[in-house]
């Protein structure tokens, strides 16, 4: 029998999961998949190891749901993973707080703390605690693990995670936490395979996906990040604004009569990409269009990396390497090459035909700057914590 465990990532329509053989020193990854469009469309797809695939369609109207989602990846397991026995769940949570600073064992009492976070992370920490509490309703024999986006960047000197307000504010928790912190910490762990000066001092890694952030890391440790609050803060995304002037909030209070609500909706999702481009939130869509919006929205969005490289550059008094990760920084090779050459005053230099081949080393060999492309693993980052939660 072969001890296993299942890393679960849940968004608002889809749950991704790993399972990872826990036999061994190493975790060796087993079946991946997900289940997409669960209030609308379900569909479940899984590749094994050996690359052999399944699916499954439900047709349109189906609200499968996490439950539903968590009931059909459970059988999947049993009846295509025999014998495999399921030994912990590592799960991705969005939100830790002050209260959380590392991955911590699921009980009753972490669940419910956990829900007060909910207001920090609204449009994510409720999804993610949807299957720990299914779980916990069904399998309770079965240990959980919670692993944090923020928990990367508690490593960060107080003055990196405060804001200039009163202490009765800041007190309550309103302070800069960073997210992402589960893919920064594996570009983090696996660095030195690829510039081992880098991974010893001063780099910034873009995560750049449909959600997008920057952080500032030296020798291993996160020092700063464009991401503060709320995972909305920071660069443009795909539907998020990124930074904004909490005067423009007012504004829509005040003039446009918006509520609280419609301003969320606006600002996590009708805004970034989309917002500016009025044609998609996908990045492939945009570099392929003819539209001047799509082309302008590019230029914001890149302008934005660029200058916020310039300040995680100055949080570290210098840089020694760049890395892209994540959907867009890993495949998009166009983005890349527009981000290296606005940062070409701190010594990064191109190399084109590498860049256009993904890496992973993407400068030139004259470039003071090395520059990456690196893919990122928040899964096997989980089940590493996961593992090392239960053993302790």
């Amino acid at each position: 029998m072969t001890d296993v465990t299942l890393v679960l990532n849940a968004g608002s329509s889809s749950l991704k999961f790993r399972v990872f053989d826990e036999n061994g020193s190493d975790l060796n990854l087993i079946v991946q998949g997900q289940v997409e469009g669960l209030y609308t469309a379900p569909r479940f797809v899984a590749t094994g190891s050996g690359g052999e695939r399944a699916s499954k369609e439900w047709g349109e109207g189906v609200a499968l749901g996490h439950e539903g989602a968590i009931e059909y990846i459970g059988e999947f397991l049993r009846s295509h993973r025999e014998g495999h026995r399921l030994v912990a769940v590592g799960h991705r949570v969005v939100h830790g707080g002050q209260t959380f600073p590392e991955p911590v064992l699921v009980t009753p009492a972490v669940i419910d703390e956990l829900e007060t976070l909910v207001p920090l992370a609204p449009l994510h920490q409720p999804h993610n605690l949807k299957p720990i509490r299914i779980l916990s309703e069904r399998r309770p024999e079965i240990p959980q693990v919670a692993c944090f986006d923020t928990a990367f960047h508690r490593a960060q000197p107080e003055v990196a995670q405060a804001y200039a307000l009163p202490a009765s504010i800041t007190d309550r928790g309103v302070r800069r936490y960073g997210f992402h912190g589960l893919s920064y910490e594996y570009i983090a762990s696996v660095l030195p395979q690829f510039d081992a000066a880098a991974a010893a001092g001063r780099t910034v890694v873009a995560h750049l996906g449909n959600g997008a952030s920057m952080c500032a890391i030296v020798a291993g440790k996160s020092v700063a990040s464009t991401m503060g609050f709320t995972a909305v803060d920071g660069l443009p995304m795909g539907t998020r604004c990124g930074s904004l002037d909490p005067g423009v909030i007012l504004y829509l209070l005040d003039e446009l009569k918006m509520d609280a609500r419609e301003i969320e909706d606006l600002i996590y999702k009708q805004s970034g990409l989309l917002g500016v481009s009025g044609v998609s939130s996908d990045m492939r869509a945009l570099l392929a269009s003819d539209d001047a919006r799509a082309h302008f929205a590019l230029d914001l969005y890149t302008y934005r990396i660029a200058r916020e490289l310039g300040s995680l550059a100055a949080a570290m008094q210098g840089i020694d390497a760049l890395v892209f990760t994540a959907g867009i920084g890993e495949h998009a090779s166009a983005i890349r090459e527009r981000v290296v050459r606005a940062a070409a005053w701190l010594g990064a230099e191109l190399d084109s035909a590498a860049n256009a081949a993904g890496g992973p080393r993407i400068s030139a060999a004259s470039s003071r700057v090395p520059v990456w492309a690196i893919p990122t693993d928040e899964e096997l980052m989980i089940a590493r914590h996961t593992r090392a939660v239960l053993k302790e």
